[in-house]
């Protein structure tokens, strides 16, 4: 069968003569991910990333290798592609402006580049509070020492976080006085940052959310996420600390946020549960997300798919979760005999096959030549019928890895 490549306003289906192209923009795990799960539907990838040996290029069915804002790059990927997408969110907005003005682009460069400034993200917050009922936490930007001797009392202790390109902990500092403040600034270079109240804390969650051209969206089940030195170490999915109510919240809460933004594609937003049941808007990620990956493994339509459906204008997945799932991040730190303070550098492969022996392992390499202490490696799920069964294979697992739970 053949179908010419859809216009700007149509529904890009996968064909095979010509084949129908789908571009990502970056070339990390994301994309990968995004490859395999575009690839399964009939899609020929094209992902635009400047490293050669990248995750997403190793399996793309055309890399090209350029810069995220080079013109001449940008025009290829736009040429061939009915749409594109980005799995970063540093990504240039302005790259993205640019390629909608000839192909079809999701999520939109509007979109993306609130998520790219902490002070945007927090202001659209703000401003969506009366239809989602959620408000961000107590916050002030600081671009100054004259910002930092202004701080009110009642926002520290906090965290300062630089307004732009902080991502797994990387340009966070807690601080609990105004000279904390003042030294962490100096330690950042002066860049504008914003700083946040911290707030007593119960568990944070994440809602995964996806959102059609016509406006349709879906909500996946929420998930309850636990963080090592500001990275995401697991995430639980259902979690027995997530009450209905604090889910519906939630998740009514993602679908109002992301209907006020127009967006087209999957957006993860963050939320803390509060000690007293409360519930605060933490960040968003426009694009599909690390606690997410569990949606491969147990939900009828993953997140990966679930984008390449959006952007395509094809119909929105079923978000059905049909197994209690356990997502564990594998970091570069197991590949080294000893920890990061032992001194013992020598390195070996994990016991994968132990792993692979576990029920309801799932095990995720993104193809990563290199592996450095805490750097994302891959990911393992564990599914199961239930959710104490699902803890139990994460417990073997972490004693074979030698991480310690």
């Amino acid at each position: 069968m053949s179908l010419k490549q859809s216009p700007l306003n149509k529904v890009s289906i996968p064909t095979t003569t010509p084949a129908t192209w789908l571009g990502v923009m970056g070339g990390g795990q994301l994309g990968r991910m995004f490859a395999h799960a575009a690839q399964a539907m009939g899609f020929k990838v094209a992902v635009l990333e400047q490293e050669e040996d990248c995750p997403a290029g190793q399996v793309a069915d055309r890399l090209i290798r350029t810069s995220y804002t080079d013109s001449q790059g940008l025009d290829e990927l736009a040429s061939l592609c009915s749409a594109v997408t980005t799995e970063f969110e540093n990504v240039s907005a302005a790259s993205l402006a640019a390629l909608a003005e000839k192909t079809y682009v999701a999520p939109s460069a509007s979109g993306v580049s609130i998520a790219q400034d902490r002070i945007a993200e927090k202001r659209f917050f703000v401003d969506c509070s009366a239809t989602s009922g959620v408000q961000p936490a107590p916050h002030r930007t600081i671009a100054s020492e004259a910002d930092i001797d202004a701080i009110p009392a009642d926002l520290l202790p906090g965290i300062l976080k630089t307004v732009r390109m902080g991502y797994d902990g990387k340009g966070q500092v807690r601080v609990r006085s105004i000279a904390d403040v003042k030294a962490a600034f100096a330690e950042m270079q002066g860049v504008t940052c914003l700083l946040e109240k911290m707030l007593p804390l119960a568990y944070e969650v994440s809602v995964l959310v996806a959102r059609g051209a016509d406006g349709a969206a879906v909500v996946y089940p929420i998930a309850e996420n636990v963080h090592r030195d500001g990275i995401l170490f697991t995430t639980t999915v259902p979690s027995d600390h997530v009450s209905h109510s604090v889910a519906k919240k939630a998740q009514d809460a993602a679908l109002s946020i992301i209907a006020k933004l127009d967006y087209v594609g999957v957006l993860c937003i963050e939320f803390f549960v509060l000690t007293d049941g409360s519930l605060v808007v933490n960040e968003m990620a426009p694009r599909p997300h690390n606690s997410g990956h569990y949606t491969i493994d147990a939900c009828i339509t993953s997140q990966f798919e679930q984008q390449a459906r959006a952007m395509a204008r094809l119909p929105l997945g079923d978000v059905c979760q049909h197994s209690a799932a356990v997502m564990l991040n594998i970091l570069g730190d197991v590949w080294y005999e000893g920890d990061s303070g032992s001194g013992n550098d020598s390195m070996r492969e994990p016991a994968w096959d132990k792993i692979l022996a576990l029920p309801g392992a799932h095990l995720h390499l993104y193809g990563k030549a290199q592996a450095r202490r805490a750097r994302k490696m891959g990911h393992i799920t564990f599914v199961a019928p239930t959710m104490s069964q699902a803890q139990a294979q994460l417990a073997a697992a972490c004693a074979i890895l030698g991480i310690a739970l």
